[in-house]
């Protein structure tokens, strides 16, 4: 059995239609497009937003904001998730947060200080807040910020 054998069979699909190819196919002479005008021709039609001639809403509306291209977006991670995550493991690169899906891969990670912290962890992550290293420092642990 192959895919096409599958319901629905082919006397049951609808045949497209086919405009323009004479009159006994019900949409000969201006295959349904009506007489004359600008949507009757080829390569007719308005673009998106067209207005009929009046002043379009995306250019009434006044300007706002500004996106920064440069912008870059951290994942984070608090303190208790690497301790809960990385049970009995004490040293945590990039890689491993990476491998245990708590950031996506090759995405920037921010580590922030949400939580306990009584185990000893060398972290190594592309930025930490201040009160996040002050307590992986605090329970006898390291951290390596690495550029980029």
């Amino acid at each position: 059995m192959q895919l096409h054998d599958l319901y629905p069979f082919a006397e049951e699909r609808k045949n497209r239609k086919r405009v323009g190819r004479g009159a006994g196919s019900g949409w000969g002479s201006s295959a349904g497009k009506g007489l004359k005008g600008q949507n009757q021709r080829s390569g007719s039609g308005k673009y998106a937003g067209f207005e009929g001639g009046q002043m379009p809403l995306q250019r009434r509306l006044p300007k706002h904001g500004f996106k920064n291209p440069f912008r870059v977006e951290y994942q984070v991670i608090n303190v208790d998730q690497l301790a809960a995550a990385f049970a009995g493991q004490s040293d945590i690169s990039l890689e491993d947060i990476y491998r245990r899906g708590l950031a996506k891969s090759g995405a920037p990670v921010k580590i922030l200080a949400d939580g306990e912290l009584s185990v000893v962890l060398n972290v190594e992550a592309h930025k930490f807040s201040a009160s996040a290293k002050e307590k992986i420092e605090k329970a006898g642990g390291s951290v390596k910020a690495l550029e980029g």
